[in-house]
């Protein structure tokens, strides 16, 4: 028996293929998945197995559903402790979402809170975690809050924006969740996440000889998400993207996977580039650091040529404005006519 079936929004995000600017057009795309109506009584269980793509909570409470709207947006990002790239990457989408949302309160938090504690030991700044925020909007007034993500894939980071949403919507009345960068892979007649953000990363790509490669540092994660990098590779090769290479730092595959496939095609130089929001620790010391344990002395120590390009996706107006097309998914389920929580 079929369980699910598709959602769509009243409206679809697109990214414009030249421009790399957002658009919106009037077909419909799936942005999450209900229960199949010919599924009665469905437990609390099957109901959490169905809270696939963005989510909604309309809260039930007659007394929530009384107040008036007063929106917010609260944008949520892993962080980092490098100023530079800070501003750069991860505030300079947060500027974005603001333009497309000039009236309304948009609130930054970070989700590593030991970010949090050496930002505020060094910089004397106080950027708050999820749930401060949260608390602090209701504090404030506001009832309706539309949750966004700047993480790459739904991994262990994501699952924390996921809990906090479980955690505070009934605070509200009513919240919403969007996606990270990447999310749905083309399955079940979706759109391809991931293929749309290569198109967004490959403006950044350098043009290769037979015997260059390009190797794209990514994170990992020890979720079973670490699963959306092969798919990644998968969509590498069959965008027709020759010599890019994908790896992680902790996860799979590894710098070690990659190197005898290089040698095997007979590459000679490559150029490392980091696919993480920001340009902080991972791309400046594991990846481009002059320690013997830093991808590139690795490389070195094998016979390559190195070069790096240190900079966070987020520096990239292309990916800015995918990130900016989720959040604004995420403000559009908040807008969407409510239908009361089960």
């Amino acid at each position: 028996m079929q369980l699910f079936t598709k959602r769509t929004l009243a409206m679809a995000l697109t990214v414009t293929a030249l421009t790399g600017a957002a658009t919106f057009t009037s077909s419909p795309v799936s942005a999450s998945y209900t229960l199949n109506p010919a599924v009665k009584d469905a437990t609390p269980a099957l109901l959490q197995a169905a809270a696939i793509g963005v989510q909604t909570y309309n809260n039930p409470n007659p007394k929530m559903q009384a107040l008036p709207n007063k929106d917010a947006i609260l944008v949520m990002s892993f962080g980092t402790t490098f100023k530079d790239s800070r501003a750069k990457t991860i505030e300079a989408t947060v500027k974005t979402i603001q333009a497309q949302h000039p009236n309304t309160k948009v609130v930054l938090a970070f989700t590593s809170h030991i970010i949090i504690d050496r930002i505020k030991a060094h910089e004397g700044l106080t950027i708050p975690d999820p749930e401060e925020a949260l608390k602090q909007l209701k504090a404030e007034g506001y009832t309706r809050v539309a949750l966004t993500s700047l993480d790459v894939i739904p991994g262990m980071e994501y699952q924390y924006d996921v809990n906090v949403f479980n955690d505070y919507k009934q605070d509200f009345k009513k919240m919403t969740l969007g996606l990270p960068l990447m999310y749905w892979m083309g399955q079940e007649n979706q759109r391809d996440d991931v293929q749309q953000a290569l198109k967004a990363l490959s403006t950044q790509f350098p043009k290769l000889q037979k015997d260059q490669a390009l190797l794209i540092m990514c994170h990992g994660t020890p979720d079973p998400s670490n699963a959306y990098y092969a798919v990644i590779q998968d969509r590498l090769n069959s965008m027709g993207f020759k010599n890019v290479y994908l790896y992680t730092v902790e996860g799979w595959p590894s710098l070690e996977t990659i190197i005898p496939q290089l040698k095997a095609k007979g590459i000679k130089e490559v150029e490392l580039m980091p696919f993480m929001m920001v340009a902080g620790d991972h791309a400046h010391n594991d990846m481009a650091g002059n320690e013997p344990e830093s991808h590139k002395s690795i490389l070195e120590k094998e016979g390559f040529k190195v070069t790096t390009y240190i900079h966070g996706i987020g520096e990239n107006q292309a990916v800015r404005d995918l990130f900016a097309t989720r959040a604004q998914e995420a403000w559009m389920a908040l807008e969407a006519p409510s239908t009361p929580a089960k």
